[in-house]
């Protein structure tokens, strides 16, 4: 989100008469960075972009996809079920605001709207929303190396699971493990081995970047990758990149029996999801995978050929 690059946060104003724009506009562009959108057609193209807003302010009478429908698609997608979303409308029975927030919303302003009352509730909203990202981020986040921890892998992938299989993607799952990693503490200490596994870390985060690529660390000296619509050989690719790039950080590894340097072992799996497997069995697919590559001398990628045989739903 936008704050937490030290700017404003940014808020999506969607409606289809141009006058309640320019208003909104009026009252919020001093605190906020503002983007417009006339239809929720737009609206959903902006919001599922790169630079997905912070909070939007959502007419629901709108000529294509009503409000409401936006705010259901929004809320079903991973990507966007975090925005904060406020109905901003002419429909004032009780019946229209309770379905706004059954669907999701945040809160609900009918027309004609106070500008002070518009601006004080963009305000606490936003303001807790920034809270509320501060605590799932810490919560998320492996203290040790700053990249996200076992517990945000185990949230995201079912998620991505879903997400593909909608959609009849592929999905691919890396599981990376650092080679003979115990030798390397016990030769260097474990101050090294958390300096080890923090630039091990980083490097592999920056090249998953992806907006709906995932990168943990999965326990230990092992980490794991999401990546959704990817095919097998585009994740092998990648695999291979990302072996190459820890070994060419040439940190000195002389109790390694695989180079002199530290390098890593990769997993690879890759599927297209249906209902008939779970999760589950691209993790463990990947992670066969790894075992082999470990055991077959280390420093290198293997690819899985069991997903399907593996964690029926």
């Amino acid at each position: 989100m936008s704050w937490k690059q030290g700017k404003k946060p940014e808020i999506l104003i969607v409606d289809d008469q141009p006058l309640n724009l320019q208003l909104l506009s009026r009252v919020l562009s001093e605190e906020f960075d503002l983007r417009v959108a006339r239809s929720g057609q737009k609206a959903l193209e902006i919001a599922f972009g790169e630079d997905i807003p912070d909070l939007i302010l959502l007419d629901i009478n709108m000529p294509d996809i009503d409000g409401y429908e936006v705010c259901k698609l929004l809320k079903g997608d991973v990507r966007t079920q975090s925005i904060a979303i406020i109905f901003i409308t002419a429909r004032t029975s009780v019946e229209d605001e309770e379905k706004g927030f059954l669907l999701g919303a945040a809160d609900y302003i009918t027309k004609p709207f106070s500008p002070v009352v518009v601006r004080a509730r963009v305000r606490n909203h936003i303001n807790l929303k920034i809270r509320t990202d501060i605590l799932e981020s810490v919560a998320h986040t492996d203290s040790l190396t700053a990249v996200s921890n076992r517990r945000s892998y185990d949230e995201y992938l079912p998620d991505m699971w879903n997400h593909c299989m909608r959609s009849g993607c592929s999905l691919s799952v890396l599981m990376m493990d650092i080679d003979h990693f115990k030798a390397y503490n016990d030769t260097y200490g474990h101050g090294s081995g958390d300096e080890c596994l923090r630039q091990v870390a980083q490097t592999i985060d920056r090249s998953v970047k992806r907006s709906l690529e995932f990168f943990g660390r999965y326990g230990g000296e092992e980490f794991v990758a999401v990546l959704p619509d990817v095919d097998c050989e585009s994740a092998m690719i990648l695999a291979e990149q990302l072996r190459a790039e820890v070994q060419s950080l040439a940190i000195e590894h002389s109790a390694s029996s695989v180079a002199p340097v530290v390098t890593i072992s990769i997993g690879c799996a890759s599927t297209i999801p249906t209902a008939a497997y779970l999760p589950a069995s691209l993790t463990e697919a990947a992670d066969s995978a790894l075992y082999v590559a470990k055991k077959e001398g280390r420093n290198t990628v293997r690819l899985a050929s069991n997903v399907q045989n593996l964690s029926k739903a």
